[in-house]
């Protein structure tokens, strides 16, 4: 730890101070941090805020978080806006076999629906000692095996990189052997034991050397096996290897037992000294469980199943050993072909469940992360969405796709989407996969109400109950909730002198008119309204729409009565037909008018009471009293007639004049017609008494006052004769009442 401590405060903040990049948008350089491998969990590895040039309270508010696919290593401390160690890092089971280990961490701006690149370079530390397969290593020699003669050692492995890694060999001190090391095309360094004298079994037999291996690491590790060297009877020589490299290439989905190769070494010697024993020299832990040696063939097996993702290539080397000791070996080469058996993942980093339906095209949705663990075409994928929908998938930074909407939304059309994000490849045969993401469109207040009717008509009698309903109105809107929460209302003038909602109202909720007072037909035939109903959005919508309320006439007016009229001085109205007049003369015509309309005011003449029936008749509907004969000597002077006026409403109204009618060719004959009258009674009652000559007296006298009041009545019929013809020019211009009932 103090190594480790030393390690950060000197070589570990020069590189901090190396950072690259800075605030970044989509497609820009990343941010680049360095760390030593073996940090504490929860060690500081960079200022992400300082770096984004933001406050560290702004990360928080931005809703930042970590985003990258796979086992998280990096978390985000929103508090300091730093970036620190979720875990103690291994750099060499992280990057296994990579000189460089880089970290790639994508940090999400949620509310700016961002990406930021991060890339964390994880250090090597040398926390790894050179390690030998075997303790101890057995080779056997041939006495007469000339000075030259070179034999293959393990090799030793350091998964540490750069100067941390495996750097030399040391060979123990003796009088024999000494040392080669070899340095691979890859840079791998293989030792081999040069034999320097000659061997005498007899002299020594067995030689114990120690070989010895080292990084370049401070301070250094090293690794130690144990040579074995058995000096044999001669075999001079060696078996030798057809190829010096085998190279395989063959499909990760190899089955199981399947054949991989053959090697093949020759050996001139016989008998057991030309037989040759097959076995693995190098092979690191993990190829010798996917591969086996069938030690009498060379033929090398595949035991385990392959994965292009975990290993492309598989490097191991071979022996043959014949029978006398003698050695040799060779290299095996088996690459890995990737074939498409990973389909394509989805990962949705970023997801806005609804969208108001005015969402202007461009708005982002959802943020999508897509990755297929296949190389080449196999792991080269594309996103498509169905081109029915209002939405585009738009490529963002890296391998991260925006859903965003394309067209404007219509939630009255379709409320709800489900966007189904297909993933497919381009390897054989084809992988894909979908990922569903439902979407809900939200209201907004886009749409007015509407009555469905450009106008309405209403129809109430006259004389109706207040408080009664009278019609209702019903308007519609497609969006919901508030905004579709309908608010009815009148608009108000004044109305003979009196405001309108003194005469309806309105139900704000339900739309249903009630009158507040009875309607009078004479008044006024029909009231012109104008509703307006109105949404609850913000800002409200409305529309208007106009009502006309026609009141329908009830019986409930009588006949009027306009002539004859009745004397203002308490006499009777006296009309004059002469004695000579033919059957048909026009005596006079009663005038009646009706307030109602319609049948209602569709009026009949009759006659209730005559002086001498059959002497005069009434036009049914003209209200003419005409003579139905000629006069008669017996006939009274003064005939009294009794009119009925009626209206042809349910139940029918009327009214009664009483018209008088004196027959007289002049107003002198009428007064003599009345003397020849009292001298006749005077013969017939010789025998009166002076009292009744008295009476007679009474009589004239009375006689004298009734032509002074008869010459003012004709002066006053006269009178009534101008009005009446002057009348009459007026009524030319009303229509007649209409005829009810039988003629």
């Amino acid at each position: 730890m103090i190594f480790l401590q030393r390690f950060w405060d000197c070589r570990g903040r020069m590189l901090l101070c190396c950072l690259l990049g800075s605030l970044w948008e989509t497609g820009a350089l990343q941010i680049h941090y360095s760390i030593p491998e073996e940090m504490e969990k929860g060690s500081f590895v960079g200022d992400i805020a300082k770096d984004l040039g933001l406050e560290p309270r702004k990360l928080s508010e931005l809703g930042a978080r970590i985003v990258s696919g796979g086992k998280q290593h990096f978390t985000l401390n929103v508090r300091s806006g730093s970036l620190v160690t979720a875990d103690r890092l291994d750099r060499e089971k992280i990057c296994f076999g990579i000189s460089i280990c880089l970290l790639n961490v994508e940090l999400l701006m949620e509310d700016k629906v961002k990406i930021y690149g991060l890339e964390v370079e994880v250090i090597d530390i040398n926390d790894n000692a050179p390690r030998f397969r075997t303790d101890e290593v057995e080779i056997k020699i041939n006495e007469n095996a000339a000075p030259g003669l070179r034999f293959g050692l393990p090799s030793a492995k350091d998964p540490d990189v750069g100067v941390n890694s495996l750097q030399n060999y040391q060979l123990s001190q003796n009088n024999h052997f000494s040392l080669n090391v070899l340095s691979g095309i890859d840079g791998i360094k293989y030792p081999e034991l040069v034999l320097e004298r000659a061997l005498d079994r007899e002299e020594e037999s067995v030689h114990h050397l120690l070989l010895k291996a080292w990084d370049g690491g401070e301070p250094g590790l090293s690794g130690t096996a144990r040579i074995r060297v058995l000096v044999l009877d001669a075999n001079d020589n060696a078996p030798v290897f057809t190829q010096s490299v085998y190279s395989v290439s063959v499909p990760e989905n190899l089955p199981k037992g399947s054949r991989l190769l053959r090697v093949n070494a020759t050996d001139s010697d016989e008998g057991v000294n030309g037989e040759v024993i097959y076995s693995f020299r190098n092979i690191d832990d993990k190829a010798s469980e996917i591969f086996q040696l069938d030690s009498q063939t060379g033929q090398l097996l595949l035991v385990e199943s392959l994965d292009y993702e975990e290993s492309k290539i598989y490097e191991m080397e071979i022996q043959g050993q014949d029978g006398g000791g003698l050695m040799t070996s060779a290299k095996v080469l088996v690459r890995i072909l990737d074939v498409n058996d990973n389909a394509p993942e989805v990962m949705v980093t970023s997801f806005t469940s609804s969208v108001p339906e005015n969402s202007p095209p461009g708005t982002v949705v959802a943020l999508l992360k897509v990755y297929d663990r296949d190389a080449g075409d196999n792991g080269h994928v594309t996103c498509s969405i169905s081109d029915q929908l209002p939405f585009k998938l738009e490529k963002s930074y890296a391998n991260y796709y925006s859903l965003v909407i394309d067209r404007a939304l219509d939630r009255e059309q379709i409320s709800m989407y489900n966007v189904t994000v297909t993933v497919t490849d381009q390897g054989t045969p084809l992988l894909s996969t979908d990922t569903h993401i439902p979407l809900q469109v939200e209201d907004i207040n886009d749409n007015s109400p509407n009555f469905g009717q450009t106008s309405y008509s209403a129809y109430i009698h006259e004389n109706n109950a207040r408080g009664s309903s009278i019609y209702s109105v019903t308007a519609s809107d497609p969006d919901t909730k508030e905004n579709a929460q309908l608010t009815y209302s009148i608009s108000d003038y004044i109305l003979h002198g009196v405001s309108l909602s003194s005469y309806i109202s309105i139900n704000s909720e339900t739309g249903v008119l009630y009158a507040l007072r009875s309607f009078d037909y004479e008044q006024f035939r029909d009231l012109q309204l104008q509703i307006t109903v109105k949404d609850g959005g913000d800002p409200p919508l409305s529309s208007n729409v106009s009502l006309t309320l026609f009141i329908l006439d009830q019986n409930d007016n009588a006949p009027e009565i306009l002539y004859p009229t009745f004397p203002t001085d308490g006499s009777t109205g006296v009309e004059l037909a002469p004695r000579s007049a033919e059957s048909g003369y026009l005596v006079t015509k009663v005038v009646a008018v009706d307030g109602d309309s319609g049948q209602n005011a569709w009026l009949s003449y009759r006659l209730l009471k005559v002086t001498e029936p059959g002497l005069f008749s009434v036009g049914l509907h003209t209200g003419e009293i005409r003579t139905t004969r000629t006069f008669l000597d017996k006939d009274a002077l003064k005939q009294s007639l009794v009119v009925a006026v009626a209206d042809n409403g349910e139940p029918p109204l009327s009214t009664t004049v009483s018209v008088t009618v004196v027959v007289a060719d002049s107003i002198p004959e009428i007064l003599s017609d009345l003397s020849n009258l009292e001298t006749t009674v005077h013969l017939e009652d010789e025998s009166l008494t002076l009292y009744l000559v008295i009476a007679i007296v009474v009589i004239s006298s009375l006689f004298f006052i009734f032509i002074v009041v008869l010459l003012v009545i004709k002066l006053r019929y006269r009178q009534n004769s101008r009005q009446l013809q002057s009348s009459s020019g007026q009524l030319k211009n009303i229509p007649p009442s209409p005829v009810c009932g039988p003629r």
